[in-house]
Formats: structure tokens, C-alpha cells, sequence
């Protein structure tokens, strides 16, 4: 006799909270016969759980049995997984295809709920390990679109390649070699590197010869001018955007620097500008690895190695107030100092010959020598500006003169170079002497302390609005103050 509406078959729970229970005790049993391996994380991506079957996937994952892979965290174990993103969202992933070094599975994932609702866990299921005999269409197309990001990677990497190796770092003097020893020895590790010196002295080019000899020359090398960036900007450009996390933000979010640079080398150029609110979130991810767009409740892991550099005195600038000493540290584990070009005129003749061969090549003229007397006027100048002033000031005689040797008179303010206008002299200059001239970087300097001076004391000291009234950047004026720290003493003298 068919069964009445309120009658039940024997054993079955007649109220609603046993029944899901019998379905899911039921549903899990099947899972657990069928799949071909499971395991459970818990909130913080603990492995807590494996099934038999999962644990002979386990050599192929570098594990010889079960104490060594329960326990650690699921994203440093099974390589590609999408466990975490189960965890934060909530939401299951019940078909998917995953790739790692122990083979290619059709895998599901589901979170795990407590009475109250609160994702505590998650399951992780390999449906099938060897879906390429049963779902070969899926499986091509899948192969198809790693294969693109492969390539996509591999173009990425390429534009990211560092520029310079330490051979690239000339001068063969006691200075240089000992700079270059240090940056043998740091690429060995991957500790934060935190580069010293003036502007112009190489600092950028070393940051690329120590990611070039590390480890991680195969993966990205992301540089950040710090003072280039608006301060408004700052934190997005670092640890990047949700999807639509504010008005104007790309629907598809953007990735931060950290992010781009993961498994290789952030460069930090001119970390001394960076604003104070900003320097706790990056203390936080260089002691963490984890990085939180903007707009998201995701903490995502990253590994890269941190190199900064700063023309500016950080050890001062923590005295004062302006940076913060925990950061300091963090950043100050191994400091190089990359020497001054007056600390090694023995390169100027190896540098002025490789600078004189790069000028030639991007301009397309024929590469212009040096005289004797021209490399003795060059190893006696100041060069505030180290190599950048050196190269600036090759550039101008070589493009200017047709001769094909320089002497020092080119360098001199000769006719190769243009003539700034003449100050009134006080009187003529005797019958048969030679008109004295100043060299050219000589009155530039001038020119720009003067200039400067006379923002400063038109702003009352503001830099910032110095900078804009000068129309430069606030790094450039900094650099500048540091070369000549009486201009601001001159500044607060006179108010």
C-alpha cells in the first residue's frame, strides 16, 4: 500500500534539521568513496585533514608521508591552489581544473560552515586525476589558455629583464671594487638591501646588478620612484585596487607594485620621500609578505626581495622626526654605500670612455676622443653631480664641437660650447692678456643656488611650494638643498 503524506520509511528523521544532516553525512560518504582524494584546512590554511587516497599524491609533492604535509599551510604545499579564495568569499568552486607538479585533476572545493554561519574551513576534493582520458576537449582548452599566460609571463619578464649587471658598474679603483664585492655578496641573500648615496652615482644601476647576479634574475625586476609618484597615489600604486573600490577605479582592479614583483626584486628609489602615513603599511608588509588592495578583505602573500635607495640621510631624518626609525631598520639590514665620483677619479677616463661610446651610439655621430689635458681637467672638477654631471657635460662638448679629439679648452668654454652673456667687467683687460672665462658648471651653479635661494625666501621655506614655483620636482630641489645645506640657514637667517 502506498505510504499517506504524513507517513515516513522506517528510519528516516521526520523533521527537517535531521534530514540535512542524513544528506550530508550521506552526501560526504560518497564523496569520500568516489573521490580519489580529500583534505580539510581550517581558518588560518592549515591542513588538518587527509584522506588514504589524497596521500599518495604526496611523493609527487615532495612529501614522504602524512606528518610531513599536515599541518602546513595549504598555499606553500600544493602549488596553484585556490583553497584561500574558498576561504574569504564563501563561496564553493565545484568544478575546476588544477595543474601542479604532481599532475593535472578535476577537483572541487566547498567551505565549511559552523552553526552560526562562519566559514571556519574548507574541503578540498580531486574528483579525478587523470581527466584528459574522459574530457578531452576541456582539457585542451585549458592547456591552450596556460600556454597564453605562459607566453603573456614570459613577455611580461622579458620587459621587466634588469638592465645592467655588476659588470656594468665601471671603474676598476679601490672604491669600485669594494661597491661591487658587497653587491656579489648581497645578491646571495635575500635580505633587504638599502643603497646610499649621492644622486647620480649609480644607485639605480646597482639595484639592477644585485637582482641581475641573485637568485631571482628570472623573475620580474619593479622599480618605484617614489618621489615621482603623488603622495595620493602612493598606496595604490603600491599595494593596488579592488574592482570597483572607489569611483574611477578600474572595473577590473589593478594589481600593485608587490604584486607585480612577486617571486622577484621591488626597487624602492628615493624611499627618503616617502610620506609617513605610508611608511607603517609597508614596515607591516616587508615583516609580513602580505599585501591588501585597496577596497578588498583579501591579504594576499607575496615573496619579493626589497632594495631601496635614498640620496638623503635617513639616520638624520629619524632623528628629526621625518622617517620612522622601526622602518629604518627594517630597510637598513645591508646598507651599501655607493661612492661619490670625486671619491673615484681614478674611473673618469674607463667611465668618460664608456659614457663618450653610448653618446656616439644613441646619437649616431662618430665617438669623439679625449685629450690628455681634457681627462686631467675632468679628474680636477668637484662633480656635485657625479656621473650624471659627468655624462651631461660630455654630451654637450661632444654634440656641439665637429672636432674629433676634445681638448681641455672645449671643456673650458670654448667655441663649442655657447657663451652665456657677459657680466659687465669693472675695467678692460690689460693689452696682450686673455679674457678670463668661468667653466660653464661653474656659472650653472650659480645660477640654479641663486635661483633657488630666492624661491626658498619667496615661500618662507616651503619647499614644496619652492619646487612648483621652480618648476621642478620635490626630489630634484631636495637634491639640491643636500649639495648646499647653507641656502635654507641663508633662508632662516632672514626671516
Amino acid at each position: 500500500m502506498p505510504l499517506s503524506r504524513n507517513q515516513t520509511p522506517a528510519g528516516i528523521p521526520q523533521d527537517v534539521d535531521g534530514l540535512l544532516c542524513l544528506a550530508a553525512r550521506s552526501m560526504f560518504d560518497v564523496l569520500a568513496r568516489s573521490a580519489e582524494g580529500m583534505f580539510v584546512i581550517d581558518r588560518s590554511h592549515h591542513i588538518v585533514w587527509i584522506s588514504e587516497g589524497y596521500k599518495r599524491f604526496l611523493p609527487a609533492l615532495g612529501f614522504a608521508d602524512e606528518r610531513e604535509f599536515v599541518g602546513k599551510r595549504v598555499e606553500d604545499v600544493v602549488p596553484n591552489t585556490q583553497m584561500l579564495q574558498v576561504l574569504e568569499t564563501g563561496k564553493p568552486v565545484l568544478v575546476d581544473l588544477l595543474t601542479n607538479k604532481a599532475g593535472t585533476f578535476l577537483v572541487s572545493r566547498l567551505p565549511l560552515r559552523n552553526d552560526a554561519g562562519e566559514v571556519i574551513g574548507a574541503l578540498g576534493l580531486v574528483l579525478l586525476d587523470h581527466p584528459e582520458t574522459t574530457m578531452q576537449p576541456l582539457i585542451t582548452k585549458f592547456a591552450r589558455l596556460q600556454q597564453e599566460l605562459e607566453d603573456t609571463r614570459r613577455q611580461l619578464a622579458a620587459q621587466r629583464r634588469p638592465k645592467y649587471t655588476i659588470a656594468s658598474f665601471i671603474g676598476a679603483g679601490p672604491a669600485a671594487l669594494e661597491v661591487k664585492r658587497q653587491a656579489r655578496r648581497v645578491a646571495q641573500t635575500d635580505s633587504t638591501v638599502l643603497l646610499l648615496g649621492e644622486t647620480g652615482t649609480g644607485k639605480e644601476l646597482m639595484a639592477h646588478a644585485i637582482h641581475a647576479a641573485s637568485r631571482r634574475a628570472h623573475r620580474p625586476l619593479v622599480g618605484v620612484n617614489i618621489a615621482a609618484v603623488p603622495e595620493t597615489l602612493l598606496e595604490a600604486e603600491f599595494f593596488g585596487v579592488a574592482p570597483g573600490a572607489y569611483t574611477g577605479a578600474e572595473r577590473k582592479g589593478r594589481d600593485g607594485k608587490f604584486k607585480l614583483a612577486d617571486g622577484g626584486t621591488l626597487f624602492l628609489d628615493e624611499i627618503g620621500d616617502m610620506p609617513l602615513a605610508l611608511q607603517s603599511k609597508l614596515l607591516r608588509v616587508l615583516q609580513e609578505q602580505e599585501v591588501e588592495p585597496l577596497g578588498s578583505n583579501t591579504v594576499l602573500r607575496v615573496d619579493v626581495r626589497v632594495i631601496a635607495a635614498t640620496s638623503r640621510d635617513l639616520a638624520a631624518m629619524v632623528a628629526g622626526g621625518q622617517f620612522r626609525a622601526d622602518l629604518y631598520y627594517r630597510l637598513n639590514v645591508l646598507p651599501i654605500r655607493v661612492p661619490a665620483l670625486r671619491e673615484r677619479l681614478e674611473d673618469i677616463e674607463a667611465l668618460a670612455e664608456a659614457l663618450g661610446e653610448d653618446i656616439a651610439r644613441r646619437s649616431g655621430m662618430p665617438q669623439k676622443l679625449l685629450s690628455p689635458d681634457a681627462l686631467e681637467w675632468l679628474t680636477q672638477q668637484p662633480w656635485p653631480g657625479n656621473i650624471r654631471e659627468l655624462r651631461n657635460t660630455l654630451e654637450q662638448v661632444s654634440l656641439m664641437s665637429d672636432d674629433m679629439q676634445l681638448t681641455a679648452g672645449h671643456f673650458q668654454g670654448g667655441s663649442a660650447l655657447p657663451q652665456p652673456a657677459p657680466a659687465p667687467a669693472p675695467a678692460a683687460p690689460a693689452a696682450g692678456t686673455a679674457q678670463a672665462v668661468a667653466p660653464l658648471p661653474e656659472l650653472i651653479e650659480a645660477l640654479e643656488r641663486d635661483a633657488i635661494r630666492r624661491a626658498l625666501q619667496a615661500t618662507g621655506g616651503n619647499r614644496m611650494a619652492a619646487a612648483r614655483l621652480l618648476q621642478i620636482s620635490r626630489a630634484s630641489l631636495y637634491e639640491r638643498l643636500a649639495r648646499w645645506p647653507d641656502l635654507e640657514v641663508q633662508v632662516s637667517g632672514s626671516a
